[in-house]
């Protein structure tokens, strides 16, 4: 298995719209193949700041979410208001 997190920040003008942006991704991800969770939050100190928690199946299931058409069209609305680029980070279960 393979956990993902990736930190999402946006600039401060523009936090709503990235927020649905996020939103929009959580049930085509849930539904692809090799997800077996898919978890979105806010902090609840900092709104500018969001992070998914995923779990893939396998490291292929996890490359291919981030290759997918709806994790690129969102990319792609969403560049211009993130405040810097997404810190993604893998992990994989050991015990």
């Amino acid at each position: 298995m393979v956990k993902i997190m990736a930190r999402i920040s946006s600039r401060a003008d523009t936090s709503t719209l990235l927020k649905n942006i996020l939103q929009e991704l959580v049930v085509p991800s849930r539904n692809e193949a090799g997800c077996l969770g898919y978890e979105l939050y806010q902090d609840d100190d900092n709104p500018l700041d969001f992070v998914t928690v995923e779990l893939w199946m396998d490291q292929a299931a996890a490359e291919a979410h981030l290759a997918s058409p709806h994790v690129m069209a969102a990319l792609t609305k969403a560049d211009d208001l993130l405040a810097q680029l997404p810190e993604i980070r893998r992990y994989t279960r050991l015990a």
